[in-house]
């Protein structure tokens, strides 16, 4: 509860230039996920370019690209960061519960892992963009999904019947 507290007075000290613009909830949302997206970002370079060093990675059955372990082992750390933020700091006036919000975050995850995959394949086999940056716009594109699903579906807040 401290965390969360600490992390909405920073954001609340940032968003004074931005209020006549958007509202709170949508700052609050482009804070923490681009936040999350830059942790993301990094840590796909990170292992890319220093844990995984740019080689293939073998599983004996199969091989995967060393873009597309990258893209796993950054998801391992932001899936739960992402779902925090989004629970406790972006969408905390949804009435859903927690673990139905949960599952909710798992689905849009998946269905968003699925898009990172493709979305990279297609970019840096097809288009041959350094991986890199191949990830930067496959993460502008599944940003724009990402948020459209978890204000509408994720952390929604149901109608109360009367």
């Amino acid at each position: 509860m401290m965390l969360r507290n600490t992390i909405l007075q920073i954001l609340k000290f940032f968003y004074q230039p931005f209020s006549k613009v958007m509202p709170w909830q949508t700052f609050r949302y482009l804070a923490c996920g681009g936040g999350n997206t830059v942790l993301d970002i990094l840590l796909y370079f990170v292992c890319y370019n220093f844990v995984l060093h740019q080689q293939v990675v073998h599983f004996g059955l199969f091989d995967m690209g060393p873009h597309i372990a990258a893209l796993f082992m950054s998801m391992a750390v932001t899936f739960p960061t992402g779902f925090l933020l989004s629970k406790y700091v972006v969408f905390s006036d949804s009435n859903l519960r927690g673990r139905v919000q949960l599952f909710r975050y798992f689905v849009l995850v998946g269905i968003c892992i699925v898009l990172n995959y493709v979305l990279m394949k297609i970019f840096v086999e097809q288009f041959h963009f350094y991986p890199t940056i191949g990830k930067i716009c496959t993460t502008a594109l599944v940003v724009v999904f990402s948020y459209l699903t978890q204000k509408k579906f994720t952390f929604k807040v149901k109608q109360q019947q009367l």
